[in-house]
């Protein structure tokens, strides 16, 4: 069964740097676009960054020139590098890959997790 595995994540102090990682697991034959979001307590899910296979790149205005989305179609893995963090960046961080299983070898939208990052001040 395919699924997204999240890893990554935790506390840090603003200004600080954190990795995220999301491996697609199971046998996936096609690997689309890749992208995280965020949701903090109390507000909607979030747009963070997102990368399709062709490399382009889009960020949300919060994040531009802090973070930086990266995926490596071999190992079928996406990053996600943030640095400079602020208390604002708190919340729940969830990858969302478009991918097609080889069991159905149609492009379906999957969602990791999850995984907490909070930026103390």
């Amino acid at each position: 069964q395919v699924q997204l595995v999240e890893s990554g994540g935790g506390l840090v102090q603003a200004g600080g740097s954190l990795g995220l990682s999301c491996a697609a697991s199971g046998s996936v034959l096609r690997l689309g676009a890749m992208g995280w979001y965020r949701q903090a307590p109390g507000k909607q899910r979030e747009l963070v960054a997102q990368t399709t296979s062709t490399g382009s790149t889009n960020y949300a205005n919060s994040v531009k020139d802090r973070f930086t989305i990266s995926v490596d179609y071999v190992e079928k893995t996406g990053y996600l590098l943030m640095n400079d963090l602020k208390p604002e960046d708190t919340a729940v961080y969830y990858c969302h890959a478009v991918l097609a299983p080889l069991a159905t070898e149609i492009l379906t939208d999957y969602w990791g997790q999850g995984t907490q990052v909070t930026v103390s001040s």
